[in-house]
């Protein structure tokens, strides 16, 4: 899948956008209303009023980004409508972008060293 990379930090803005904006106003949006900066390679994901809509948004250090994906089947699982940003993993994004729900989705624990070898 051409996308943001595994590493990617995502804010998801929680309230619906108009869909008619393209990359260029959803940037400026970033800029104003979220009071972010859209060329940092944070990637940015708005819904639609309807759950089966999403855009992200990002920089890539060549160019400004835009990936929309419309559902066939199914919404897209949602926070609650709020004003405001909310962060995602790169893995979680993932689930959202398939369908699916992302709560379930947990960072990974970081392997522990043995301090003693044997």
């Amino acid at each position: 899948m051409i996308g943001p990379g595994t590493e990617a930090r995502v804010l998801v803005a929680t309230r619906p956008v108009d869909f008619r904006k393209g990359a260029d106003s959803l940037a400026a949006m970033v800029k104003a209303e979220l009071g972010a900066d859209p060329f940092s390679g944070v990637v940015y994901v708005f819904r639609a009023k309807k759950a089966d809509r999403v855009k992200l948004v990002w920089w890539d250090g060549t160019g400004l980004c835009l990936m929309a994906k419309r559902l066939e089947d199914g919404r897209f699982r949602w926070p609650g409508i709020q004003d405001g940003v909310m962060r995602l993993t790169a893995a979680q994004l993932g689930a959202l972008l398939e369908g699916l729900d992302w709560r379930r989705v947990h960072a990974g624990r970081r392997p522990i060293a043995p301090q003693i070898a044997g």
